[in-house]
């Protein structure tokens, strides 16, 4: 099996690379950037050049397309002279990408998002509901581009993830833990309810799925259960202090859990409710990723938090 991987300079593409390779499938990756801190095979590519991504498609002749390129800052898609950008590289990026797909009959994995629902209730939103309604720029391009996949291709995988972090990249847990270091109280959101998403966990199911021919739509996060952002810095501060950190410790360092409204930073709306539901992936006989507490525990063993 030969994949190509689009966007290798994030945390995704970063570890999707990383699973082919363990596998030793032929991958090669591609991103915008003109060179990547990495020995991936590579090459740059501009996902919202059409004639691009049918010529690289066409050259590389992959079995698999894994997309993980996108716009994912949240907040700054909702600048007005940022919208048309988040546009084109999320929804018209996306759609080059399926198009050349169906060119070369390739099989297409497509990384979509929680934010492609409301948020509302408390019930986890299913793979196959079809009750969109994106609160924000980035969550309706997402969705856009889920259409631009499941409209142009029969061999495609749709996988919802939320709340991801992972080693190559910035992400909430990086955030806290360098804010922990620097103020000796933390106001966090308790009100928005989720699983965090370990992307070394996500690319092995990931690949999982692009040896298979069980498309559709997916859920996908860490297991576990269900969190707030509050309760997940608790515990990220809880295992950064079973690590030797003490500067974390609750005696020096207070985090107070807070409403959204409380908190109100944020330009973009964000769903209140992001609890996803993950029975398909068992049902389909794919294994579910590990829980999100061990697979917090392995990913601040892998980082440098002295460094951050």
């Amino acid at each position: 099996m030969k994949v190509l991987v689009t966007g290798v300079g994030g945390q995704l593409g970063f570890d999707v690379m990383n699973e082919l390779y363990k596998r030793n499938y032929e991958a090669v990756g591609s991103d915008i950037l003109e060179t990547l801190p990495t020995d991936f095979p590579y090459i740059q590519l501009d996902i919202t050049d059409k004639k691009a991504v049918e010529k690289a498609i066409s050259n590389e002749n992959p079995d698999v397309v894994i997309h993980c390129a996108a716009w994912t800052a949240v907040d700054d898609a909702e600048d007005e002279d940022k919208v048309s950008t988040v546009r084109l590289i999320n929804v018209k990026g996306t759609e080059n990408i399926a198009l050349a797909c169906k060119k070369t009959d390739c099989k297409m994995v497509y990384i979509s998002t929680d934010y492609v629902f409301d948020g509302r209730g408390t019930e986890p939103w299913k793979p196959d509901c079809r009750d969109y309604a994106p609160l924000c720029v980035y969550g309706q391009s997402k969705l856009e581009g889920e259409f631009a996949v499941a409209n142009n291709l029969e061999k495609y995988f749709i996988v919802r993830t939320a709340w991801v972090f992972g080693k190559n990249g910035n992400n909430f847990i990086k955030t806290m833990l360098k804010a922990g270091k620097k103020f000796d109280a933390l106001k966090v959101v308790n009100d928005q309810i989720g699983t965090p998403t370990y992307t070394f966990d996500l690319a092995r199911l990931l690949v999982d799925m692009a040896e298979s021919e069980k498309y559709g739509y997916y859920h996908a996060t860490n297991e576990g259960g269900y969190i707030s952002w509050y309760d997940f810095t608790k515990e990220i501060f809880r295992q950064a202090v079973e690590l030797g950190y003490d500067c974390y410790k609750e005696e020096r360092l207070k985090v107070h859990p807070v409403t959204t409204q409380e908190y109100g930073v944020s330009k973009a709306k964000r769903p209140f409710n992001s609890r996803l539901d993950k029975s398909k992936l068992i049902e389909r006989g794919f294994t579910p990723l590990p829980d999100w507490k061990n697979a917090l525990s392995r990913y601040l063993k892998e980082i440098n938090i002295d460094k951050l």
